[in-house]
């Protein structure tokens, strides 16, 4: 597993005595399970709750066991290889899980064509009548305003998971660890007039611009997915209401009552050009999404920890 191999460099990469903590459990699992008990004379409580925080060791029938030993074993072989090399900064981020697949490059054309039933009614009236097959029974047992609601906590739910499982959070936040070093170093070499220091950091810099477009591929990744899902719901709330020029509404949807501002028709303005119907759903939406990542305990916020 490529993320156990890079938990494993990062540990040792940030902790010279991991390397021998790693290479103990190593050791005494080699029959399957290890613990605590077999290496306490040799590990710090420390160290083994690191190694268990990081997933290296994970639960077993009596103790724990290696979640990857092969893993593990590689993890410690790129570290030996990566040392003594005094230009390099000492947090590594592996980019080479960000290439898409086939299917997330399937996935991000069809969004931008999905993008043209903004601008061209045929197409939103196609994909419109189309979701209402799904939808439409929603529209008759519920008034429009809950409908809205049932969609924003849908989009809410499948974004957090997609965002979730997309994005490797523990590898954007190494990148900006990284990123927060070199110019840590760069400052002191500055400071200290080290033009020979400054001029292999500035190398390190352009080696590090690949890093950068690896976390923006894979901070887009999971958006493309969101918006291939989301899209096609916000086309229906557009053909359903008759947002657009000389669109007619497709549903009954009644007015709509908002804090401060009282009964609103949809396609009122209501927050200068933004119509009642979309200042609905973001309301609704961030709401429930923060309540969805509270309960299912998903932080978004990048960590190199």
């Amino acid at each position: 597993m490529a993320r156990i191999e890079s938990r494993v460099r990062d540990l040792v990469g940030s902790d010279a005595d991991m390397r021998a903590a790693v290479d103990t459990v190593l050791e005494r699992a080699d029959d399957g399970e290890v613990a605590w008990a077999d290496v306490r004379d040799e590990l710090t409580s420390g160290q083994w709750g690191r190694l268990i925080e990081k997933g290296i060791l994970v639960d077993g029938d009596e103790g724990f066991r290696l979640a990857d030993a092969a893993a593990t074993r590689a993890g410690l072989e790129d570290d030996e290889s990566s040392t003594g090399s005094s230009s390099s900064s000492p947090v590594s981020v592996d980019t080479g899980d960000s290439s898409w697949s086939k299917y997330d490059k399937g996935a991000a054309v069809v969004t931008v064509g999905l993008f043209l039933g903004y601008s061209v009614s045929e197409v939103r009236n196609v994909i419109g009548s189309a979701m209402d097959i799904a939808l439409g029974p929603l529209a008759d047992m519920l008034p429009f305003y809950a409908i809205v609601m049932v969609l924003a906590l849908a989009t809410g739910l499948y974004s957090t998971l997609l965002q979730a499982n997309l994005m490797d959070m523990e590898k954007m936040g190494a990148y900006q660890e990284r990123m927060k070093d070199i110019q840590k170093r760069q400052k002191d070499a500055k400071e200290r007039g080290d033009d020979a220091a400054l001029e292999k950091i500035q190398e390190e810099q352009m080696e590090a611009m690949g890093d950068q477009m690896g976390m923006f591929k894979e901070q887009f990744r999971p958006m493309v997915w969101i918006m291939f899902l989301t899209i096609p719901v916000f086309l229906w709330m557009y053909w359903a209401i008759g947002v657009g020029g000389n669109a007619q509404p497709h549903i009954d949807v009644g007015t709509l009552v908002l804090p401060l501002t009282g009964t609103v028709e949809w396609t009122e303005g209501v927050l200068g050009p933004m119509q009642a119907w979309i200042v609905w759903y973001f309301l609704c939406s961030m709401g429930f999404t923060q309540i969805i990542r509270k309960a299912l305990n998903i932080d978004m916020s990048p960590s190199a920890s």
